[in-house]
């Protein structure tokens, strides 16, 4: 059992990492950015899509805990060469 500052160290050393994406709005591209958490045993702790009218604009923001900051970086550089994403930010 852990003692509520080894809880707390535990929590302090975990990094909530954020992406913003933009991309065209097209079938294939929620799967294929959601791929690259699937095949490295990842789900996202908050996932939120819409699509912009008129412009058919694409808007994702997704949410995960726990990514090293080189992997954030590696994941963000391969959501950058999918067809269709236009912008990615990380946080």
């Amino acid at each position: 059992m852990s003692s509520p500052k080894a809880a707390v160290a535990e929590a302090a050393n975990t990094h909530l990492s954020r992406f913003s994406l933009q991309a065209s709005a097209e079938p294939g591209v929620m799967p294929r950015v959601l791929e690259l958490f699937a095949k490295r045993g990842l789900v996202p702790d908050c996932w939120h899509s819409v699509v912009a009218q008129p412009g058919r604009t694409l808007s994702i923001d997704i949410e995960i805990d726990g990514l090293e900051g080189e992997t954030v970086a590696y994941v963000a550089n391969c959501m950058r060469q999918i067809a269709g994403v236009e912008l990615v930010l990380t946080v």
